[in-house]
């Protein structure tokens, strides 16, 4: 679990409403169904409204992911480029066709496959570029759904504030309805602001920065993986891949530039001759 998300959470939610008991407020306060109908029922009309029903989908689907804490593996990444380019280097490009099956990231399949083919380095690049381009804006679209949520959620909260208020003007003559009218006027206000700056924007924010991620983990395999392509020595590929790296996983005991253990036939024995 993502412990900086659940405190967000928690610490955002308290501060707001122990803020509000402080000053003596009470629940019934603002818990208000009409204000709350207004706010997010007006938000999820104008968001579904301005998208398609597939990135709504996927918007959905991305939601379990900030609860989750990514696996920081770059290093293990960097360790399996650094062996396959010592397997290059040994055996041929054409010996990584078997590792193909085994790896388990399609992005790491179709660029080693374009190696493996031998496609020049300049152009192998460039295809996963534009793949990389592609998957990024692809992901980026949960993000936006949040987004705009977070931008549409104020201005409901304001016409909530507006409804309520002629509702007010409506009942000047019964000063026993002027209460539940303004109630209702600013608490639509507070529902829509909250929500955005508590919701919907920090959700989008944390969405774009595990799409930074693993963006960076898929540059980092293709610069590996174009450095393999031009036939660098394994231990330059390690060296300029450090910079993806962590501090902690650069200061890591275990070293980057292990060579796989290469079997050593014994030596075939000359005949002895024999001179009459």
């Amino acid at each position: 679990m993502d412990k900086a998300t659940l405190i967000g959470i928690v610490l955002g939610g308290a501060a707001l409403i122990g803020g509000h008991f402080m000053e003596g407020g009470t629940a019934a306060m603002i818990l208000q169904a009409t204000a709350l109908v207004i706010v997010f029922g007006g938000t999820a009309g104008a968001v579904c409204l301005s998208f398609p029903a597939s990135q709504l989908k996927e918007a959905l689907k991305s939601l379990p992911h900030i609860f989750l804490k990514p696996v920081d593996d770059r290093r293990e990444q960097v360790r399996r480029l650094v062996e396959l380019a010592y397997r290059a280097r040994r055996e041929g490009l054409l010996s990584l066709d078997r590792e193909l099956k085994s790896l388990p990231d399609p992005f790491w399949r179709r660029s080693l496959g374009l190696v493996i083919d031998g496609y020049p380095p300049e152009q192998i690049r460039e295809v996963m570029e534009m793949d990389l381009s592609h998957q990024e804006e692809v992901a980026a679209g949960p993000a936006r759904v949040f987004e705009a949520a977070g931008g549409y959620a104020p201005t409901i909260g304001i016409l909530g504030a507006v409804l309520g208020l002629i509702q007010v003007m409506q009942h000047l003559t019964n000063p026993a309805k002027l209460g539940a009218g303004v109630a209702v006027a600013f608490v639509a206000t507070i529902y829509g602001v909250a929500s955005a700056n508590l919701i919907f924007l920090p959700i989008a924010h944390k969405l774009r920065v595990r799409q930074r991620q693993d963006l960076m983990k898929k540059e980092m395999v293709l610069e590996g993986i174009v450095a393999l392509a031009q036939g660098e020595h394994p231990r330059l590929i390690a060296e300029r891949l450090q910079g993806f790296l962590t501090d902690a996983d650069r200061d890591a005991k275990t070293p980057l530039q292990v060579s796989p253990k290469v079997r050593v036939l014994p030596a075939r024995r000359r005949p002895k001759t024999f001179h009459a």
